[in-house]
């Protein structure tokens, strides 16, 4: 059993301890909180589990990495602050852990990652000997190991399309959804997600991945961006309030020009309501969310992804999928050398022993 912790326990880590629970080769031996209010808790309460794992919660990093645990899925948020996840990550790096992440989109193409992203986790490897695998959902899988797997299925292929279409007012995180994005801002609000270079910035390494395992040369990358405002004032089920006239649906394109022409595109289509924007891309199945890949070509082929988790939210769904990814490498990882992994190198690999597990056959129940 590979000694294993979990560090955050929001939207992604508190899915990340259900996932460790479960892999038969991985064993929860900490949780590390930021909120005093966590400290003490049970991982399995943390993890909306309705049984007892046996850990409790604590807030002393350097206690936990002193044990020098074999793996960390670092689950803290990295989108506004991500100076303080670098440290951390590199942390447990030189405590000789495998970590794996969603925190930090440059890495996710390390290979393009800029210096001050890429630098100190090569140093922390050669210190401590530990390995760093960044991924998510999108960007993530749904950008790079899924459109490369179902592209290999075509004859011809003229363009390769991945969407997240996605009802934002599911995503339990109002700071980003609202400022980072910009959702019921004055529409003369430029949110940060849209400035300049960002967009590439955080999807342009799936891009570069994508273009690498298809052979072909880059000849730029391009963004394009559309906002549209809320025609009547709504009221949403998690964030409260959005007024009619304020940022109500964003779209955007990172597109891989190859030979002049956009081949490789990575599209967000991103409401707080579905009457924002209807005349836009929408689930087939009507629903809060999809991720999609279309490969135009012959034949042309469609592929859409819909995740449901924690009473059929999309948003919760989707965080699921992106932890699966990352849990199921640690294993790999720990036979591998120490090193900064990306999608390509970490196989796609099957739920090996967890057909039919049952945790609550194992476990204390909650009382």
């Amino acid at each position: 059993m590979i000694p294993t912790v979990v560090w955050g326990t929001g939207n992604v880590g508190r899915l990340a301890i259900r996932a460790v629970a479960a892999h038969p080769a991985l064993k929860l031996s900490a949780v590390i909180v930021h909120n005093p209010a966590k400290v003490g808790r049970d991982a399995g309460e943390l993890g909306g589990l309705d049984h007892l794992l046996g850990v409790e919660a604590t807030d002393d990093a350097d206690a936990v990495l002193a044990g020098r645990p074999r793996a960390v899925v670092y689950a803290a948020s990295g989108d506004i602050r991500p100076d303080d996840a670098l440290a951390d990550i590199t942390r447990a790096i030189r405590a000789g852990a495998v970590v794996v992440s969603p925190a930090l989109y440059p890495l996710y193409d390390h290979r393009s990652a800029p210096p001050e992203f890429r630098d100190p986790v090569l140093a922390a490897v050669a210190e401590g000997g530990g390995s760093l695998f960044a991924s998510g959902v999108d960007p993530g899988w749904g950008n790079d190991v899924l459109p490369l797997l179902i592209s290999g299925l075509g004859t011809t292929i003229d363009a390769i399309r991945c969407q997240e279409i996605f009802d934002y007012s599911t995503y339990e995180q109002p700071a980003s959804v609202r400022d980072l994005v910009g959702m019921g801002h004055p529409m003369d609000f430029e949110p940060m997600m849209l400035m300049p270079s960002v967009p590439t910035m955080v999807w342009g390494g799936q891009i570069r991945m994508m273009a690498r395992a298809l052979g072909v040369e880059l000849d730029e990358i391009r963004e394009t961006s559309q906002r549209r405002a809320l025609d009547t004032t709504v009221t949403t089920r998690g964030m409260g309030e959005f007024e009619a006239g304020t940022q109500g649906a964003i779209r955007f394109e990172v597109q891989g020009v190859v030979a002049g022409e956009p081949r490789i595109v990575i599209e967000h289509v991103t409401r707080i309501h579905p009457s924002c924007a209807p005349d836009w891309p929408v689930p087939p199945d009507g629903g809060d969310g999809a991720h999609r890949v279309v490969i135009e070509g012959r034949p042309r082929i469609e592929v859409t992804v819909e995740a449901t988790d924690e009473g059929e939210n999309r948003s919760a769904g989707g965080n699921a999928t992106a932890v699966g990814r990352l849990v199921g490498a640690i294993d790999w990882l720990t036979e591998a050398e120490p090193g900064l992994y990306d999608a390509l190198d970490i196989p796609l690999r099957p739920a090996v022993g967890r057909l039919g597990r049952n945790l609550n056959d194992e476990v204390k129940p909650l009382v």
